[in-house]
């Protein structure tokens, strides 16, 4: 088993982090008031390696021990994975170890595959609402315009702006295989402050991994005094990004 790869915490120090209670707990999703940062890992679909036929995604959701907390599973058509790659239409469900789902993403289908110049436009722009439980809206994670750096923001479940998130110049979103360029981050940024407090990253997972498979390792790190509904759309937001810029086939990423 691979060790997991576990960012330092990031010093927030003084920086304001009022972001609120949004509602109560809900069920499953206790054990993230107890933690700062999960890892997510990709699992190896082996007809996908062999043929190139584009499978449903599945991911591990581990703490930073190496310990699976939830899992979660794309839920798409086969035409939609096969012709429309990044623009498809998807569900990503999260469910704890029991099977149980907590946590729910729903990403509409878009023709433009998120094109920098026009996300903007709601008709155009990549975007995920994150519902826990389902039917209970958590969060909205949209796309913004941008020129060379991605750009996301995060609204709570009354459509209020909390977080903003940048990657770096497009070019340097792509990881070498070979790890000479170190990991990805992607700040959160509290819309407010503008500090950074927190960071979605794409950590090294091996030559071979790197090369042969499109199956990627992650982490999300928050505030721990962050609101669990919070946490729970930053975990299942990530899908968007992962999908957006990871979720293509071919060896060398």
């Amino acid at each position: 088993m691979d060790e997991p790869v576990v960012k330092q915490p990031i010093n927030v120090g003084d920086v304001h982090t009022d972001y609120g209670v949004t509602g109560s707990i809900p069920r499953g999703l206790e054990y993230l008031s107890q933690v700062d940062q999960v890892l997510i890992h990709q699992t190896v679909e082996l007809l996908e390696v062999f043929t190139g036929w584009e499978c449903k995604n599945r991911y591990e959701i581990k703490n930073t021990l190496g310990q699976q907390i939830y899992f979660a599973m794309e839920e798409s058509t086969c035409l939609m994975r096969q012709c429309c790659k990044n623009g498809r239409e998807f569900y990503i469900h999260i469910t704890d170890n029991s099977g149980q789902e907590v946590l729910r993403g729903y990403h509409p289908f878009r023709c433009c595959q998120g094109c920098c110049c026009c996300a903007n436009n709601d008709y155009c722009a990549m975007d995920i609402v994150l519902e826990a439980p389902v039917g209970n809206k958590v969060g909205f994670l949209r796309q913004r315009k941008f020129c060379c750096s991605p750009r996301f923001e995060l609204l709570d479940a009354h459509d209020r702006p909390i977080f903003d998130i940048q990657g770096p110049c497009c070019c340097r979103m792509i990881q070498c295989p070979c790890g000479c360029t170190g990991d990805v981050d992607l700040d959160i940024i509290d819309s407010k402050s503008k500090e950074k407090v927190g960071a979605y990253t794409k950590q090294w997972s091996g030559v071979v991994k790197e090369w042969f498979t499109k199956a990627d390792n992650f982490s999300v790190q928050f505030p721990m005094d962050l609101d669990v509904n919070l946490k729970a759309a930053l975990i299942a937001g990530f899908f968007l990004i992962e999908v957006m810029f990871y979720d293509f086939n071919g060896g060398g990423n």
